[in-house]
């Protein structure tokens, strides 16, 4: 655990305009947006902010979300997000995220859902000296 005084914020980024994969008239609330009013309705954990975005590119793959935080910390986005059982699940994961100084969840500490639905991992902008030892099947 690191000392959440000095640790920068944590940043859950929601795609709200997300369908789903699914035809949505323009006037109707669409998935990523229920998906981004329910995790806001929800306490947020501390050191984290809720953004929401226009998109995130991941169309074919459900709703997405990403974490990020820091120079120094690598960025996950994870598809697939259900907007109606996933969204307390999403604010644990990035309260483990904020706990982290590199942003690396240990592989059996993070939710189920991050270990299956994991579609980037991006390095940090400042690469550390040396990588951190993960793979998906610790």
């Amino acid at each position: 655990m690191k000392d959440q005084a000095n640790a920068p914020q944590t940043e859950l980024l929601v795609c709200v305009k997300c369908r789903r994969g699914q035809e949505i008239p323009s006037d109707a609330r669409r998935p990523g947006q229920y998906l981004y009013d329910e995790i806001t309705a929800l306490e947020t954990p501390e050191g984290v902010s809720v953004t929401p975005v226009e998109c995130l590119q991941n169309c074919d793959h459900g709703c997405t979300v990403a974490l990020r935080g820091g120079d120094a910390r690598w960025t996950y986005v994870f598809a697939n997000v259900d907007e109606v059982s996933h969204p307390k699940m999403i604010l644990d994961g990035a309260a483990q995220y904020q706990e982290t100084a590199d942003g690396v969840i240990p592989w059996r500490q993070r939710p189920e859902h991050f270990k299956r639905n994991c579609v980037a991992r991006i390095p940090p902008v400042t690469l550390p000296e040396t990588l951190p030892e993960e793979t998906n099947n610790d």
